[in-house]
């Protein structure tokens, strides 16, 4: 009796989770999260400017920008075959400096938004695709269109952005370079130090109004 009890209990549970799985909203697709993500930064910052506030930009990244980047990747690409040679520790410091410059980054292009035209190209991927890359096209006043494409990664936390390309420059390949003359100077401890260095110099609290989807490669 009790077996059959504990049976229909199962049963009825496991009818309520499948409910609940069909009224949750499908997940996005990448160009489709890349979309709505760039749109809603887009809406606070014409929203401020209309109040005549000063935009959170610092805030604005992390609370909506950064959960879209896998940082961990982003960095080991980065520092490449010296990657695999630092220790657990250097690793972790690494991905804190890196994505603080990347906060960094994000919060000046932002900061330099002047009501510019974000257009997503139609995703070109298979279904099941584990890797995509989310094209966009940025149109500028008075300038030609900049391209920034996405490379994005299907995890179990949902798609990430593990390189962002400008015109056809790689972020990640731009940073290697740069990274393995440092390591070449001072070694893994010296990149550290290099970036520590750079984030500490960088002006904080960047305020006001390129949008989420619409960076540019950092200096």
């Amino acid at each position: 009796m009790q077996e059959r009890v504990f049976f229909l209990a199962a049963l009825g549970l496991a009818a309520s989770i499948a409910q609940a799985q069909l009224l949750l909203p499908p997940p996005l697709q990448p160009d489709e999260l890349m979309k709505a993500v760039t749109s809603e930064v887009i809406a606070v910052l014409k929203r401020d400017v209309a109040a005549g506030q000063r935009t959170d930009v610092a805030r604005l990244v992390e609370e909506k920008i950064l959960p879209l980047f896998d940082f961990q990747r982003m960095t080991s690409l980065a520092v490449a075959r010296n990657w695999r040679g630092a220790s657990p520790e250097q690793q972790s410091a690494l991905v804190v400096e890196f994505r603080t410059l990347l906060v960094r980054t994000y919060s000046a292009s932002l900061s330099s938004y002047r009501d510019q035209q974000i257009e997503y190209k139609p995703l070109r991927a298979a279904a099941d695709a584990a890797e995509v890359q989310v094209r966009s096209s940025v149109r500028r006043a008075g300038s030609e269109p900049m391209t920034i494409d996405y490379d994005m990664e299907n995890t179990p936390a949902g798609w990430k952005v593990y390189d962002v390309k400008v015109g056809g420059v790689s972020l990640v390949i731009t940073y290697r370079e740069t990274f393995a003359a440092v390591v070449r100077d001072g070694g893994v401890d010296g990149l550290i130090k290099a970036l520590a260095d750079k984030n500490r110099q960088a002006a904080p609290g960047v305020k006001s109004g390129l949008p989420a989807a619409a960076g540019r490669t950092p200096s």
